[in-house]
């Protein structure tokens, strides 16, 4: 592990596993990461994903800007934007532009708020799509509209090549009766999960440009098992207090470049979990918020493999932590070949941290265990605080 120019005031924690088990950091109670809710045993294969270029989707997409795009607006499948929901003319619209041989542009006009429920755009489809988002999208504040989607998702794209979704509107997740429900605002409730309010699955050739997400019921933006991502100029907003609003969520998704993007959120701005690898992150603002995390890693005994992540020129202000790796006791994996460069923070309690003893049992602490996730070569250049006063 290599540090570089860390500049004072700065504290660097680093709490590693010991069988003694003592000096366990435990976060604040009211916050709890249900991040890693699955069991990761190896790397996964992209098969015929594999093939695509990392980062590089130019060339498509300069193919694509030269033809004539199909043009779908929402409002021509019977979206009103009057309050009430239109759910049926987003997924009307969705298929007529998947089903086309030429392309499409899916429109949905500034403006306007359409209420919607939640909606899976799955793919594979005929041909490249773009989605301009330039009005504002709400989510259902009713919870039982969410029972088929086993509550994890709001806007849910899945399984489609060549996208992008851009426009410079806003989507709302309406998180507020979600969060007034939490078990980290009310330790008497049960804890239950809370939907994504924009989730990509199995995604390849993916752009996500310019939106503004707001108010997530849960995390705002998640990509999963995607291949080649550019996540550039975002603005994901939530109060400081609203607990577990990640902002950007990145799990087994490699090639993703999440780039000048403004996050003000309730948990991690960003953070990356197993099976990610070839993350960078550059030019980024984030706080209030707990900081841009590498976890958590290994919960409930499992695998768990990070690598190759890049955080490049941040600013992280108002925020738990700053730089933080995070693993369970009895996980295994590694967590490797990352490095963090070129950060300022402000006004941050742990501005580093590698907790190999995290715990977020809120009600009872965590058993001691011996083995844990290997975190290796990971390095450390230009932390910088505020200049020190004379």
């Amino acid at each position: 592990m290599w540090l570089k120019t860390l500049c004072v005031p700065l504290f660097i924690t680093f709490i590693c596993l010991s069988t003694s088990c003592f000096g366990s950091y435990r976060e604040d109670p009211f916050h709890s990461d249900v991040r890693q809710t699955h069991v990761y045993s190896r790397p996964t294969t992209y098969n015929q994903q594999d093939n695509v270029n990392p980062i590089n989707n130019n060339e498509v997409w300069s193919r694509i800007d030269r033809v004539t795009l199909k043009v779908i607006n929402v409002d021509e499948f019977g979206a009103k934007a009057n309050g009430f929901d239109d759910s049926q003319a987003f997924k009307e619209a969705w298929e007529l532009a998947c089903n086309s041989s030429q392309g499409a542009i899916v429109v949905v006009p500034k403006n306007k708020i359409y209420h919607l429920k939640p909606i899976d755009f799955f793919g594979p489809c005929n041909s490249p799509l773009i989605v301009k988002i330039h009005g504002t999208i709400k989510a259902t504040v009713h919870h039982s509209d969410y029972k088929a989607h086993g509550r994890r998702r709001c806007l849910y794209f899945a399984n489609v090549q060549n996208l992008r979704v851009e426009g410079g509107g806003i989507i709302n997740g309406n998180g507020r009766t979600w969060w007034q429900n939490s078990c980290k605002i009310n330790i008497a409730l049960p804890c239950k999960e809370a939907p994504t309010a924009l989730t990509f699955s199995q995604c390849s050739n993916l752009r996500v440009a310019g939106l503004r997400i707001r108010n997530a019921q849960q995390m705002h933006l998640s990509f999963n098992k995607c291949v080649n991502v550019k996540a550039l100029n975002l603005s994901v907003i939530a109060p400081g207090n609203s607990p577990n609003t990640d902002g950007i969520h990145v799990s087994e998704t490699h090639n993703i470049h999440i780039k000048n993007c403004v996050i003000k959120t309730g948990d991690d701005c960003i953070s990356v979990v197993s099976g990610s690898q070839n993350v960078r992150a550059t030019d980024i603002t984030c706080g209030p918020g707990h900081g841009i995390s590498i976890g958590s890693l290994g919960a409930r005994n499992s695998a768990a493999y990070v690598s190759n992540v890049i955080v490049n020129r941040a600013t992280i202000s108002d925020t738990t932590n700053g730089v933080r790796i995070k693993t369970w006791q009895g996980g295994s994996g590694y967590a490797k070949n990352i490095k963090f460069q070129n950060i300022m923070v402000h006004n941050v309690s742990n501005p580093i941290i590698i907790d190999q003893n995290y715990c977020d049992h809120h009600k009872s602490p965590c058993p001691c265990k011996v083995s844990a996730v290997q975190v290796s070569n990971v390095i450390y250049e230009n932390i910088r605080g505020p200049p020190m006063l004379p």
